[in-house]
């Protein structure tokens, strides 16, 4: 039986085809290339049951990923992050069957590594020697991490008020860092002429077609811990919206595999920040392209994204599964970070908390209902935001006990 059932790249637009043995990264037409898979082949050789026996990682799927030699896959234990159930949240809510996929938990701290480790294992199976890319924080994290650890070069370009401990990240793994004072696409734009004069390998979002492979693999885990069940609903912080996009991908997969209802399928929910939300325009026109968002500004910093390469593919997947956009406030959303560490004590990273918020929203539109199943992504840890915390914490004299201050702080008043 083959490693992997990869067959070729598609263009979702103009449907021009690419082989998956040559370096490719946007179609003629200027859209991105998708993979494609022998899924009738793969259908008759490989059961879900199989699954089973092999490690709790993403590689458990590597038929459905597009490194086609295992010698080239690069691995930090990435994969099978938790689907916890939160019932205090969920009665909140009231929504009883609250659930939250945790991306906190897997390598570099952000569901990042997922695309991370696909991408990087197939530009070392496709001889690259140095990749470059603009980044919000922690997909540069990851990439520059796993390109290390691959031996393989990276230069990253990210704007100067980015999560500092991503900028850590980067500089510890040896790569070639640079801060814009400026959003991200500014820094794309940069990445975009040193590609061109560099002959660098561009990773930057959806220009090449690997990343999203290894995000669509949270699908296929959400499915499997399901019990090869689908959710009524999936709720995703949306920037560039690859996750959004292969979680479509991975269940449109599974369904022709056989391995889930062909019926079912999942509403999903781009989440979006009010201070950005390109997407959330786009959908309540019916558009099939989002605009670009002026002077996009959001404390959750992973979804700042002005304009996205792949929109019409995000879009594509609320209208094929009757989902949804949502804009949430900033306040909003820093409010259920504490929500949920408070009930559940799960520390979200802000873009995890907006999603947790745009599903309060949402059931409270009557949108969700109080018997759908629900899964929230929360895509990072916390404690890669340290800043959207702001506490006074009292200081107590060595002298002094506890409570001391509390009670003169009352006899004062």
């Amino acid at each position: 039986m083959k490693y992997s059932y990869v067959s070729h790249l598609y263009c979702p637009k103009c449907s021009e085809t690419y082989s998956t043995d040559a370096e490719h990264h946007l179609c003629r037409c200027g859209s991105p290339l998708l993979v494609q898979y022998d899924l009738d082949s793969l259908k008759h050789h490989l059961k879900k049951e199989q699954l089973q026996a092999r490690n709790p990682d993403l590689w458990r799927y590597h038929e459905l990923l597009p490194v086609q030699d295992e010698q080239y896959k690069v691995t930090l234990g990435e994969g099978m992050s938790p689907l916890l159930p939160m019932p205090e949240l969920g009665e909140d809510m009231n929504i009883p069957k609250l659930h939250m996929k945790d991306e906190g938990t897997i390598p570099t701290g952000s569901f990042k590594a997922r695309g991370a480790a696909v991408g990087v294992s197939k530009a070392k199976e496709l001889g690259v020697g140095e990749l470059a890319m603009p980044t919000n924080g922690n997909a540069g994290a990851a990439w520059s991490l796993y390109a290390a650890r691959a031996s393989i070069g990276s230069t990253i370009v990210m704007p100067i008020d980015a999560p500092k401990i991503t900028r850590n990240e980067c500089a510890v793994s040896g790569a070639n860092l640079y801060l814009v004072n400026g959003l991200i696409s500014d820094a794309g734009k940069i990445v975009a002429r040193a590609v061109e004069r560099d002959n660098l390998y561009d990773v930057s979002t959806l220009k090449e077609p690997y990343r999203i492979e290894g995000k669509k693999t949270m699908g296929i885990e959400i499915a499997e811990q399901l019990g090869w069940e689908v959710p009524d609903v999936i709720l995703y912080p949306t920037g560039g919206g690859v996750g959004l996009i292969g979680i479509h991908k991975a269940l449109k997969e599974l369904q022709a595999l056989g391995w889930i209802d062909e019926n079912r399928m999942p509403r999903l929910v781009a989440v979006q920040s009010e201070g950005c939300a390109p997407i959330v325009e786009a959908w309540r026109k019916g558009d099939r392209e989002a605009p670009f968002w002026e002077n996009s500004s959001t404390v959750a910093f992973g979804i700042n994204v002005p304009k996205a390469l792949g929109d019409f593919l995000v879009l594509d997947a609320l209208y094929d599964t009757d989902g949804c956009a949502i804009a949430v406030s900033e306040d909003a959303l820093l409010e259920e970070q504490k929500t949920a560490a408070s009930l559940e004590g799960t520390f979200v990273c802000p873009e995890g908390a907006a999603a947790f918020s745009a599903a309060r929203t949402l059931r409270n539109k009557g949108w969700i209902q109080e018997s759908d199943r629900v899964v929230v992504l929360n895509t990072g840890a916390g404690i890669k935001y340290p800043d959207t915390v702001q506490i006074d914490v009292p200081t107590l004299q060595p002298h002094e006990n506890l409570y001391d201050t509390k009670e003169n702080e009352h006899a004062t008043n």
